[in-house]
């Protein structure tokens, strides 16, 4: 998807045109929708399941968000974590929320699996290194697909 103006007159913001865009987004940019919140593959990450909750509104910091919205930020990185858990394996997941990067300082909270096997060099913050790889690393946009599929299966299954 290109950077787009966002419809509440922000400046060109990723996230603001995808929540825009909601019902044409690919499987990967819609593994969840909540009320405050959509769950999305990250992108350019060499990490199946990197994914990336991000307000369905534009704000820029948790500060930002109103009691509902930081409630339902709780729950949803819960049932993410329990669903990357189910479909990937991994033993743990690690949360955090930066929005640093140029055009994508709209809210958006990492849920980063992290599997038994993955090296001590890439474990807490240095996993962000899978952000800073190659793009013939990145995960292919069909195996993001696949993933989502499979995570948003198993989060309409804990129902």
């Amino acid at each position: 998807m290109d950077l787009e103006v966002a419809a509440a007159g922000e400046r060109s913001c990723y996230s603001c045109a995808g929540n825009a865009a909601l019902a044409g987004l690919p499987p990967r940019e819609r593994v969840l929708i909540g009320t405050g919140w959509r769950a999305a593959h990250a992108i350019r990450a060499a990490l199946p399941g990197w994914l990336v909750l991000v307000s369905r509104r534009h704000v820029t910091s948790p500060a930002e968000l109103t009691a509902a919205e930081a409630a339902e930020l709780g729950v949803l990185t819960w049932r993410l974590s329990r669903a990357l858990v189910e479909v990937t394996g991994c033993v743990k997941t690690y949360v955090a929320a930066f929005s640093e990067a140029d055009g994508f300082e709209h809210l958006h909270v990492h849920v980063v699996p992290r599997a038994a096997d993955l090296p001590a060099a890439d474990q807490g913050p240095d996993v962000f290194t899978f952000l800073r790889r190659s793009e013939a690393e990145w995960v292919p946009p069909a195996e993001m697909d696949d993933l989502a599929i499979r995570l948003a299966a198993a989060l309409d299954s804990e129902h």
